[in-house]
C-alpha cells in the first residue's frame, strides 16, 4: 500500500522523481537575542579594554586579525602576538582580516590566497588554529574571491552594512540564515563614534524570528582610527545592555551550530537587492 500510494503522488506530480526537497539552511531553532560580536583590525584596546569586558559578562567574540596599516612597528595602537595568542588561548576567535587590510574586489582577487596565507602562517606559528572565518577589509567585497575562501577552510566570511545602508551610516541587517550568503554575512551595526545606547538596541532587537543580529567593532576606543572608534564608556553600556536584556553572545564560528554554511542561496544578491528595494518604498 505504501509503494502504490508514492507512485500515485509521482504520477500526481506531487513528487517530482530524482527530486530531493531542498536542504534547510538552519540545523536548529535560532533563538530569539541571538548576537555576535566582531572586532576588527587588531587595535590594542580588544585586549586591554574589550577583552576583561567580555570575560566578565562570559560573551564570546572574534577578533579579526590583520598586520595592515603600521601593526607590525606601532604596538601602541596595535596587538602583539603574543596578544593575540592569548586571547585564543581564554577561549576568543581568531579570524582572517587578510595580511595587509588589502580590499577584496575583482581587481585584488588574485592576491587574496597570499593575503589569507599571510595570517594563517601566523596563527600557526603562535599556536593558534587556522581561521574558519573572514572578514572583508574596508566592506570591499566580490562573489569571485567565494572559491579562495573555501579553499582556506573559510565558512563564514561577514560584510559591513552597504550596500544596503551607506557605509557612513554604521547601520544595517541582521543575518537571515537562507537568503544571506554564509560568505557575504551582513553586519547588522558598525559601530561609530557618534553611536549611543539607543543604536546598540536597535541593532541588536533585529535578533529575532530567526535572524541573528552581528555587530561590528573597531577598536574601543581606536587610537588608530577615530572616524570607526567606540569610546570605553559607551561600549561598556552596550555590553551591560546586552547582559541585563539576556542575549545570548556569541563568536561568528559558531554560528554553525545554528547555521549549515554549505548551503548556499542560488543569488547571493537576491537579498541585498530586496533590502535596497524595502528601503526605497
Amino acid at each position: 500500500m505504501r509503494f502504490v500510494l508514492l507512485g500515485w503522488l509521482i504520477l500526481s506530480g506531487i513528487i517530482v522523481a530524482d527530486e530531493k526537497p531542498p536542504q534547510p539552511a538552519v540545523r536548529k531553532p535560532i533563538p530569539d537575542r541571538l548576537v555576535v560580536l566582531t572586532f576588527d583590525d587588531s587595535s590594542k584596546s580588544h585586549f586591554t579594554v574589550a577583552r576583561p569586558l567580555l570575560k566578565e559578562y562570559g560573551f564570546g567574540a572574534t577578533f579579526f586579525i590583520t598586520e595592515g596599516f603600521d601593526f607590525k612597528e606601532n604596538k601602541r595602537d596595535y596587538m602583539t602576538w603574543d596578544e593575540i595568542r592569548q586571547l585564543h588561548e581564554e577561549g576568543f576567535e581568531i579570524g582572517n582580516h587578510t595580511r595587509d587590510h588589502l580590499g577584496i574586489t575583482d581587481k585584488t582577487v588574485d592576491r587574496l590566497a597570499e593575503q589569507l596565507e599571510g595570517i594563517a602562517s601566523q596563527c600557526k606559528a603562535n599556536g593558534i588554529p587556522s581561521p574558519t572565518t573572514f572578514a572583508w577589509p574596508g566592506n570591499a567585497s566580490t562573489p569571485a574571491a567565494f572559491a579562495i575562501l573555501q579553499q582556506h577552510g573559510i565558512q563564514f566570511a561577514r560584510r559591513g552594512g552597504a550596500p544596503e545602508y551607506p557605509y557612513e551610516e554604521g547601520r544595517g541587517f541582521a543575518f537571515e540564515p537562507g537568503s544571506d550568503h554564509p560568505l557575504l554575512l551582513p553586519s547588522a551595526g558598525d559601530a561609530r563614534p557618534k553611536w549611543a545606547i539607543q543604536d546598540l538596541i536597535r541593532t541588536a532587537e533585529q535578533a529575532r524570528d530567526g535572524r541573528i543580529a552581528i555587530l561590528q567593532f573597531h577598536g574601543v576606543p581606536d587610537t588608530a582610527h577615530d572616524w570607526v572608534s567606540s569610546s570605553q564608556q559607551n561600549f561598556e553600556a552596550y555590553l551591560k545592555y546586552l547582559h541585563l536584556e539576556k542575549y545570548k553572545v556569541i563568536a561568528l564560528k559558531d554560528l554553525q551550530e545554528y547555521v549549515d554554511p554549505q548551503i548556499v542561496p542560488e543569488d547571493p544578491n537576491a537579498i541585498i537587492d530586496a533590502r535596497k528595494t524595502k528601503l526605497k518604498n
